[in-house]
């Protein structure tokens, strides 16, 4: 992001922020190590949550302690989607999420992903993230393990499926609002693309 006065953050790599979504990245292979190699649905449910939870922790912690940096507005975006797209797949793999939840999800993030290469490699400058888009995100962050501990053989998995679908299926709804209400900032960058 450029500031108004046309100035890009410092890239800063050595931040806390920065720390935390190295360490999401980190933790994704445990995530499906977990899953499928222990079997264990509820530790690997309570992991994602975790690292969804650092989505919001490392963004907070950047705009409060004034370390926001280019760096970190490339790899908290990139540690998201890896986290997404690995929770995703692994759990619709799993047969913890029905085929056309997972489905809809992985063909919305490919379609963002995709226009987002594409308008990087055209040029354009880069836009933030909508409220909408964040909104989406952060709810799907948390339907997925809320939805895995609810295939989990655990006490109360009744109640992680109920509040799996409560976030679930309004977090699918806005996130691909959210992609329709990303063409038009999408055409004035590439528009604006020097």
């Amino acid at each position: 992001m450029v500031s108004e006065a046309g100035e890009r953050p410092p890239w800063r790599p050595f931040t806390i922020p920065n720390a935390f979504s190295f360490g999401r990245l980190l933790c994704v292979p445990l995530f499906v190590w977990l899953l499928f190699s222990r079997d264990d649905r509820f530790g690997a449910a309570l992991l994602l949550a975790c690292l969804g939870a650092t989505d919001w922790v490392d963004g907070w912690f950047a705009r409060r302690f004034n370390q926001v940096s280019e760096l970190g507005k490339i790899l908290d975006p990139a540690a998201d989607r890896l986290m997404m797209l690995t929770a995703v797949i692994a759990t619709w793999v799993d047969g913890s999420v029905p085929s056309w939840f997972a489905i809809a999800t992985l063909v919305r993030e490919g379609l963002v992903s995709l226009a987002a290469v594409a308008l990087g490699l055209l040029g354009a400058p880069r836009f933030d993230v909508s409220w909408w888009g964040k909104t989406g995100t952060f709810l799907l962050m948390f339907a997925y393990p809320l939805l895995l501990g609810g295939a989990a053989d655990v006490s109360g998995a009744d109640i992680l499926t109920a509040l799996g679908w409560i976030c679930g299926i309004p977090g699918l709804v806005i996130s691909w609002y959210a992609a329709g209400a990303y063409v038009s900032p999408a055409r004035a960058a590439f528009a604006a693309r020097s």
